[in-house]
């Protein structure tokens, strides 16, 4: 999980940046966008993280 979530970050302010620059946007614009993905990268790990505990726990209860 943390590989994933570190991917997806990853993937998340890359893509910002990218696409602030391929449109020459601006620094500012360019950290908004790295700002709105990382949320939606973070809404993406959230949910990664309850379906990881859904089938896998990770306190077993005797």
């Amino acid at each position: 999980m943390i590989l994933v979530g570190a991917e997806v970050f990853g993937v998340a302010i890359a893509a910002g940046w990218a696409i602030a620059g391929l449109f020459e946007l601006g620094d500012y614009v360019g950290y908004a966008l790295m700002g709105v993905f990382s949320v939606f990268a973070l809404y993406i790990l959230v949910n990664l993280w309850r379906r990881c505990v859904a089938v896998e726990p990770l306190a077993s209860r005797a």
